[in-house]
Formats: C-alpha cells, sequence, structure tokens
C-alpha cells in the first residue's frame, strides 16, 4: 500500500511538472504572432523586391560611382535584408457572433531575432557546411492590423567566412532553409516568440542588369 501510495505521489508530481512544462511552452500572453508572409531582399546597390526564395550573391560587380565603372567593376560584398510581414491573433477568438476584439495590451513588441541556417541533406557544422547563426536586435510593435518590417537575412561577414567564401571562385551553389525566430512581449510583459522559414540559395551569381 506505502509503494502504491509513493507511485501515486510521484506521477501527480511528474503530471503536474509536465502541466507548468506545457503553460511555459505555450506562453501566458492572450495573443501571439502570425507570419503572414517572410521574405528575402537580395543585395545590391539598389534593393529589388522582396522574393520568396533569395538568391544570395556572394559578391557582387559594381559599376557606380567612380572609380567603379564597366571597365573596371569593383567586386563589392553585400548583405542581405529580410522583410516579415506579421499580425497578431487572440488565443480566445470569441464566438461568431461576440468576437473578442484586440486591445492595445495585446499588442506585441518585437525587440530580438535569432537566424539559423540548416541543409536539407543533414550536413550541418557552422563555418563549414553553413553560415555560422547569429542574432540580431530589430524593434517594431505589432498589431491585429499588419506590420511590415525589414531585418539582416544574411551578413557581410557571413560572405567572408567560410562556406560562402569559396563560393566567389567556384560554381557551387549551397541551398539552405533559414529558420528565423523573432521574439517580444506583449504590452503586460508576457513572452511571445514565433518562427518562420526561407529558402535561400547562396552562390556567385550573374550581377542585375
Amino acid at each position: 500500500m506505502r509503494n502504491l501510495t509513493r507511485f501515486l505521489a510521484i506521477a501527480g508530481l511528474i503530471g503536474a511538472t509536465t502541466s507548468c512544462g506545457d503553460v511555459v511552452r505555450n506562453g501566458r500572453s492572450p495573443s501571439y504572432l502570425v507570419i503572414d508572409t517572410l521574405s528575402g531582399i537580395r543585395g545590391a546597390s539598389t534593393l529589388g523586391a522582396p522574393t520568396a526564395t533569395l538568391l544570395s550573391d556572394v559578391i557582387t560587380n559594381v559599376t557606380s560611382p567612380p572609380p567603379c565603372s564597366q571597365t573596371a567593376p569593383c567586386p563589392t560584398v553585400f548583405n542581405d535584408p529580410g522583410q516579415a510581414v506579421m499580425h497578431i491573433s487572440l488565443k480566445d477568438p470569441g464566438s461568431a457572433a461576440t468576437p473578442t476584439v484586440p486591445t492595445q495590451v495585446n499588442s506585441i513588441t518585437i525587440t530580438r531575432y535569432h537566424v539559423k541556417y540548416v541543409r536539407a541533406d543533414g550536413r550541418q557544422q557552422e563555418g563549414f557546411d553553413v553560415p555560422y547563426a547569429f542574432d540580431g536586435a530589430v524593434t517594431v510593435t505589432v498589431s491585429n492590423t499588419s506590420s511590415t518590417f525589414g531585418f539582416e537575412l544574411v551578413r557581410h561577414v557571413a560572405k567572408e567566412e567560410s562556406p560562402l567564401v569559396q563560393l566567389k571562385t567556384s560554381n557551387q551553389i549551397i541551398t539552405v532553409i533559414a529558420e528565423v525566430t523573432f521574439y517580444g512581449t506583449d504590452q503586460a510583459g508576457n513572452e511571445v516568440s514565433v518562427m518562420g522559414k526561407i529558402q535561400i540559395d547562396m552562390g556567385n551569381f550573374g550581377d542585375p542588369a
């Protein structure tokens, strides 16, 4: 009987611990972030439109301003920006007849993001197979209407380090999936995070006309 009581007590403790873990994992905020789109923009002197798949050029021949020219272009490294479009939703949306309307306290302020690169073939060594992961800072408050903001998706320094620096003199292309996690808090201080993914093809591509 004593062993049975002890077993039930341990089981209850494990159940309570698991429940607390779920609460922490799900977060206490009544609102959460929804990523509408996650895009990349190819780095260049003049930025183009955001795309669902990013072509990350490791070296770009710039022909202006002087002394750069068509006959003597300047090899240049650009970072690649990213663009996110987000809104918030409520965990308890209410009913169709009486929907719950988000208030100002439900808005979420994002202050940090983390970018990690992975490859589908399983080769994941940073600085050898993929660029190093990094953290960045961005400050934007997201409400129930869509907010658009930029961030850095591929850094300058990544193109000067292995494995990208070797691509400047190679026809090889490395395809990665960037996992971008955004972190913030609602206006009551509850922590919130959301992750999106975007494919990036990295190589020495032809320069835009």
